[in-house]
């Protein structure tokens, strides 16, 4: 079979098993997520012998010490994984639950019911864990899931999902709801993208360009997340130790994810007195600060800021700083060079934070909260897929819900219509 056939094939076996698997109780669904965290422990001596050939094929092409560290695993990992498929076994399954009911004037009792999307793809890149985590996501919310690994991690990829499936076929399930594209060519993605037919929804994980390259291919609905350009702006109300302190931990405590802080906005009554304490600040903490003419004023170690910077999704130790004169400013700043990914007012203003919430145009909008609490499992998810910045079907960081639909359901007693 030609590697377009195969992929048709796993696509069709896909949408098959998925019909199963929306019929699937909770208690089976978290029986069969519970043995597969026990199979992936049972199994920790076998899945770092596999992953052994990963990282010694990345290291002769030349992977990074981070590239080669986010591919690693080791029993700490192998553990972490198995408690993932624990806790999505311990969320509530959104499958069947009615979300509102309302009774018509003639009587027609109408509502709204949870039910699985169907077939999900899944393409990402080099973290081996996420095969075991968007498996249990997609399966715990009652679909099939086709799953389509980078190169660098085929040997850790191919053996976490073997030992999957191998649980689904104890269970008497079909395998084919949980299925991992074998190959690492490029054609497997762009055969995998054509499959409008029987896969529902295409969810990348990894860096822009694969994301990009994945919209312009796909035939099929994808979850867009091209990048974190993240705001904090500091209103003049807002308390200086509190604004320092969110500030270095959305900038500092982990730099090199999506949110992470990258541009500051500062409103200008305040500029005077907490720029020099934020820069000296920072500056102890080796962020590279970059300014407009105004923040440069206050901050003589800063560089002038370009155009550019205002874009930006830096991923290191670098953050654009910006005077604005108002609210208006901020939120129009905001509204024009972010990523609707993640946004966060300081303040001691009510009105201005409520404002700031019901204007600001992106997935996750905080008052007074560091940007890094962008994240599923910080949200109260238990755990997320991915995170969409566009608003169709989910936007924001997306869990078990976000892996459902809705049908209406309606209850009548021999009505018909006029």
């Amino acid at each position: 079979m030609t590697i377009a056939e195969q992929i048709r094939k796993i696509a069709a076996d896909a949408r098959e098993a998925s019909l199963a698997m929306a019929k699937l109780s909770s208690g089976a669904k978290n029986e069969l997520l519970l043995n597969m965290a026990m199979a992936l422990m049972n199994n920790t001596h076998y899945l770092i012998e596999e992953n052994a050939k990963d990282l010694e094929a990345g290291e002769k092409k030349g992977l990074s010490a981070a590239m080669l560290d986010r591919l690693m695993l080791n029993e700490a990992r192998v553990k972490a994984m198995a408690d993932g498929l624990r806790e999505v076994a311990a969320l509530p399954d959104p499958v069947g639950e009615v979300t509102k009911m309302w009774k018509r004037p003639n009587s027609l009792m109408v509502g709204k019911m949870r039910i699985p999307l169907g077939v999900i793809g899944i393409i990402y890149e080099a973290r081996p864990n996420v095969t075991a985590d968007a498996a249990a996501l997609c399966l715990k919310a009652g679909n099939a899931v086709i799953l389509r690994g980078g190169s660098e991690a085929i040997n850790s990829n191919l053996a976490i999902s073997g030992i999957l499936r191998e649980e689904m076929r104890k269970a008497r399930l079909p395998e084919a709801a949980l299925s991992l594209i074998p190959f690492t060519e490029r054609e497997g993605v762009l055969e995998m993208l054509k499959q409008e037919e029987f896969i529902d929804l295409i969810i990348p994980r990894g860096g822009e360009s694969l994301i990009r390259f994945v919209v312009e291919n796909s035939k099929i609905p994808v979850i867009k997340h091209y990048k974190g350009v993240c705001h904090v702006f500091i209103d003049a109300s807002a308390d200086f130790d509190m604004a320092e302190r969110i500030i270095i931990n959305a900038k500092t405590q982990r730099p090199g994810v999506c949110n992470a802080l990258e541009t500051l906005l500062i409103h200008k009554d305040i500029a005077e007195t907490f720029i020099p304490r934020i820069s000296e600040a920072l500056g102890t903490l080796s962020v590279e600060l970059r300014g407009d003419e105004t923040f440069c004023q206050f901050a003589p170690s800063a560089k002038p800021a370009t155009e550019e910077d205002w874009y930006a999704e830096y991923l290191e130790l670098i953050l654009a700083c910006r005077v604005v004169d108002s609210m208006d400013d901020a939120i129009s700043h905001i509204n024009r060079y972010g990523s609707l990914h993640t946004e966060s007012i300081i303040t001691s203003d009510y009105g201005n934070a409520q404002r700031f919430i019901r204007e600001v145009n992106s997935g996750v909008v905080m008052v007074n909260a560091s940007t890094r609490f962008s994240d599923g499992n910080q949200l109260g998810l238990g755990a997320e897929i991915g995170i969409s910045t566009t608003k169709l079907h989910s936007f924001g960081p997306m869990g078990l819900e976000d892996l459902t639909t809705t049908k209406f359901i309606v209850y009548g007693d021999g009505q018909v219509r006029p």
